[in-house]
């Protein structure tokens, strides 16, 4: 029996580019980017345009209960080596696109009024407004070495995806076209995120980190409308669209 194992499960990995080597705006703005999202935990590949403190960098992540596995070979690289952290190469970033058009879908949360005292049974309160969820549309084709992407919510392509492209999304992904590029949907460990599309030929489908590639994916769902989603064993189920 073999004493190694191949399987098709993965975890995501989340790309952090710094521009600036300031400890404290760098604190600041993970803090509060992690008080938006689900991203605590998340294991993480850093990158950097700016000279910095590797050692450091790595220390300030962990504190923010972040997971460094690596960086991107640059600016870091020569750092990493030094102590033996892995190093990944370069590549040729994708170019992140805002969608046609974005809709967001408000909570009403009642806060107590601060003006008020609040030991009297007649508290005021008042509405906070907090944005829940997102959808983002895209009317245009996805093309070669774009990126689109929702931290938020949903994404709705009206036209397909080009080899080369990649679909990011914390909640479902709906293409009505042609799907050639990449498609990972639950981004953050949605595991009820779901995918569909009208036509299935893509490089690499996933979601919550649970993936599928080209070579993988059964016969029989290829350039058809198919349904994506996670099992209760957490493996990919594939299933066709009955119009």
């Amino acid at each position: 029996m073999a004493d190694i194992r191949i399987t098709g499960r993965m975890v995501n990995f989340t790309r952090l580019t710094f521009d600036t080597n300031d400890q404290d705006a760098i604190r600041q703005q993970l803090s509060a980017m992690m008080k938006e999202t689900s991203y605590q935990g998340a294991l993480v590949i850093l990158d950097s345009s700016v000279e910095q403190e590797l050692i450091a960098l790595i220390q300030l992540l962990i504190s923010l209960d972040l997971q460094p596995m690596g960086v991107i070979d640059g600016v870091l690289g020569d750092q990493a080596r030094a102590i033996q952290f892995p190093v990944l190469p370069a590549d040729r970033p994708l170019q992140r696109i805002k969608a046609t058009k974005e809709q967001a879908i408000a909570a009403a949360v009642k806060a107590p009024d601060a003006s008020q005292s609040t030991d009297t049974p007649s508290t005021v309160t008042q509405q906070q407004t907090t944005i829940s969820h997102i959808t983002s549309y895209h009317d245009e084709i996805l093309r070669t070495g774009q990126c689109l992407v929702q931290d938020h919510g949903d994404i709705i392509l009206n036209a397909g995806i080009n080899s080369g492209s990649e679909v990011i999304a914390s909640g479902n992904i709906h293409i009505y076209g042609s799907v050639r590029g990449r498609v990972i949907a639950g981004a953050g460990g949605n595991t009820a995120a779901r995918i569909f599309c009208h036509s299935l030929e893509a490089e690499l489908v996933s979601i919550a980190g649970t993936y599928c590639v080209a070579d993988d994916i059964p016969a029989e769902f290829i350039k058809k409308s198919v349904h994506i989603y996670l099992n209760d064993q957490q493996e990919l189920e594939f299933s066709v669209l009955q119009f």
